[in-house]
């Protein structure tokens, strides 16, 4: 079960109970993923300081709080606190309760498999979806006003295209983390099983 069942069966945030690190040193291997998540997350649209928390819950052995956060980064205490907020949106970080301690602190899913799942998703979500919606909207306009055949065929090819991408992706996201690790891996036989017969 995921956080997310968890979460939807009791309608609230899940807590967890458990002892932790008060703070967090990195080395270097661990300063520099933090960095290239970052530098990672601004080209895909993300902001850099969202990524390189997320780096951080993801590297850490321990759930973190948000004085932690900021001060491993030398970020601002308001900056962690939005920045968290979108990470707990996307479903990869929770926040979890401490023993002893009234602070909030905060861990990131670890499977990379359903991590990455669940940003595709929220993703897909945020710009595929309205996209795909307004390719729907376009067509029926142009459908029913008689726009010209050129805006038509390429809105059309358009439309096709996404939503024969989203339905293979609804397919593929039924799999289990374990089961889609097992397809990447097939790696060059999945072209050949689709390689057209020589007749």
């Amino acid at each position: 079960m995921q956080w997310r069942d968890l979460e939807f069966l009791t309608n609230r945030p899940f807590y967890s109970v458990i002892s932790v690190e008060t703070e967090m040193t990195l080395t270097p291997i661990q300063k520099q993923l933090v960095l290239h998540w970052g530098e990672m997350g601004t080209r895909w649209g993300i902001n850099r300081t969202v990524a390189q928390i997320h780096a951080l819950l993801y590297l850490s052995p321990q759930p973190l709080s948000a004085d932690v956060i900021a001060e491993t980064l030398t970020i601002a205490r308001s900056n962690v606190s939005t920045s968290v907020r979108e990470l707990e949106s996307w479903g990869i970080v929770r926040p979890v309760h401490v023993l002893g301690d009234r602070r909030e602190h905060y861990e990131c899913l670890k499977e990379v498999g359903e991590m990455f799942r669940l940003i595709i998703e929220q993703r897909k979500r945020r710009e595929l979806d309205p996209t795909i919606q307004l390719l729907k909207t376009c067509r029926a306009e142009l459908e029913r006003d008689g726009g010209d055949e050129h805006t038509r065929a390429r809105v059309q090819d358009l439309s096709d295209f996404f939503e024969t991408a989203t339905a293979a992706y609804d397919e593929v996201k039924q799999m289990s983390p374990r089961a889609l690790r097992g397809l990447l891996k097939m790696k060059g036989r999945i072209r050949k099983l689709l390689r057209p017969v020589a007749g």
